[in-house]
């Protein structure tokens, strides 16, 4: 494995226009929340204020029965012990508890997460920061994560859907015999099959499935993961979950930001509804008010003011935060002071300032994960060949067709140059003209511009004939851009990390681990 090279994301014209204002700090109001350490210091010396001793109690009970039964590795134990001082800070990403974990991206913003952690403590000593995985365990659209991908299958499993996903248990395992008929000739294939059925034992839930593989994959770098799904931490919302029932403040608190987004990026990435949160039982359904009862949708159940809260009081446990909600109960009962997230997460974090600020709930710094791509040796080869960057595949890849196809050619030289003199014939009489009839002029305009439509037509032509003279060459560079690209969509979001594991073992993990940039947000890309 060796570096090629990165991009930032400021260069990459996919990556959304608010996303890179935000990381140039031309976000407004965002100033103090980009990663760097004066706004580190910032938000450690804000959060220590209002992080309560009776919070850390709170938060280090329920993460000692979360991990009860888990043999935690020396640097786990070190982090536990670590998050019950007052100087302890987190920094945290999340997501949804995918299958064998989908696509490889859930690997690097966790590697993203523990090596940032690692940085903050070179550069305050006398703090300890702690990386936390927060399991998105009550999302409830199975479809959504009941699969993964590798280079040559498709991989999906059935559960009972409708409730918290967390809660589930895999009913259907073949997935397992095929996947040990892809891997177990490769190196560390074995390894990944005795994991896969061990995680996905009959009886295990989605939640101890994900725990048992980030354990394998990241216990020895000392990450905690935290499930959300708790009644003891759900008990620390019960008064913002009261608000939310009583006065949709979520909805009201993000209206300004919404405007605002809305008209600077065209975009607001996730709507609040009247009210953000969902009702847990055997199903996950969300709660609506009608301005006199609250209605769980797709259920007969209705409920008044005072039952609704009874509930609330009596069963925290059954009250589970939307997305919009999530990052709320997480900044909550966390001592975090930054979160790691893609940039649709970034992006919705974004709608949510001013309502935290209206909770007294500091913000804390966000940090859109880096990206990475793996290239084979095979397919940079056949890059070299065409006379092709791993950049060009991150642009308009038909600009890149059309020169690569253009470049040198005669005609078009030829085109180019009586192009060229036409335009300055014109503008010799266009400048003549002045000092005639206006008229004269517009006459002169209106034919320069028939002719140079002419000279388009004759160029939209000429590499019309150069593509199907050389549509040996497009079908190549097609070709690999689909390697790049698997699907069109980027390979990180589309390929299983069981692609590079089994090749290269943790070799792979450790290797990721030391390419990923703390500092920057960017594309790195590397030979395989």
């Amino acid at each position: 494995m060796k570096k090629i090279t990165d991009i930032r994301f400021q260069e990459i014209a996919s990556i959304p226009h608010l996303i890179k204002d935000f990381l140039s700090g031309e976000l407004m109001g965002f100033e103090d929340d980009i990663f760097n350490l004066q706004n580190v210091q910032l938000k450690m010396d804000t959060k220590e204020k209002c992080f309560t001793p009776h919070q850390r109690t709170i938060l280090v009970q329920a993460l000692e029965r979360q991990l009860s039964g888990t043999l935690l590795s020396t640097k786990q134990k070190e982090h536990f012990e670590n998050l019950k001082e007052e100087r302890c800070f987190t920094v945290t990403t999340g997501h949804q508890l995918n299958l064998f974990t989908g696509p490889v991206f859930f690997i690097y913003k966790i590697i993203q997460t523990i090596k940032t952690a690692e940085y903050l403590k070179t550069h305050f000593p006398e703090y300890s920061f702690v990386p936390i995985f927060w399991m998105a365990s009550e999302d409830h659209d199975f479809q959504e994560i009941n699969h993964f991908k590798t280079r040559e299958a498709y991989y999906e499993t059935n559960a009972e859907a409708g409730g918290a996903v967390g809660r589930m248990v895999i009913s259907e395992r073949g997935f397992i015999d095929a996947f040990e008929a892809e891997f177990e000739n490769t190196e560390y294939g074995p390894k990944l099959i005795e994991w896969l059925r061990e995680a996905y034992a009959p009886g295990n839930t989605l939640s101890q499935a994900t725990r048992i593989l980030g354990q394998h994959l990241f216990g020895d770098y000392g990450l905690l993961m935290l499930d959300g799904d708790d009644v003891a931490l759900k008990s620390e919302m019960i008064p913002i979950f009261q608000k939310e029932l009583e006065s949709q403040q979520l909805k009201a608190f993000t209206a300004a930001q919404r405007e605002f987004l809305e008209q600077n990026y065209s975009k607001v990435q996730v709507n609040p509804r009247d009210i953000n949160l969902f009702y847990l039982s055997e199903t996950r359904n969300r709660i609506d008010y009608d301005g006199t009862n609250y209605y769980l949708i797709d259920t007969p159940i209705k409920m008044s003011r005072g039952e609704i809260l009874a509930e609330l009081h009596s069963h925290p446990e059954r009250f589970s935060p939307n997305a919009l909600m999530r990052p709320v109960y997480q900044e909550l009962i966390l001592p975090n002071i930054a979160y790691i997230g893609g940039n649709a997460e970034i992006m919705y974090w974004a709608e949510l300032k001013e309502y935290f600020h209206s909770l007294d709930l500091p913000f804390p710094i966000l940090i859109p994960r880096n990206s990475m791509l793996f290239v084979p040796q095979k397919v940079r080869r056949k890059m070299e060949n065409l006379q092709l960057e791993v950049r060009d595949f991150f642009g308009d890849f038909t600009s890149v067709i059309n020169l690569r196809l253009m470049q040198d050619n005669k005609l078009q030289e030829l085109l180019n140059k009586n192009k060229f003199l036409l335009e300055a014939s014109f503008k010799e009489l266009k400048d003549q003209s002045a000092l005639t009839d206006k008229s004269f002029r517009n006459l002169v305009e209106a034919e320069e511009t028939r002719q140079l439509k002419s000279y388009s037509r004759m160029e939209k032509r000429l590499l019309r004939a150069e593509k199907i003279k050389h549509q040996d060459v497009v079908a190549r560079m097609n070709s690999l851009y689909g390697k790049i690209h698997p699907g069109g969509l980027w390979q990180e979001r589309v390929l299983n990390f069981s692609v590079f594991f089994s090749e290269y073992g943790h070799e792979w993990i450790r290797y990721t681990y030391n390419q990923m940039d703390v500092e920057n947000s960017k594309l790195i890309m590397v030979q395989v």
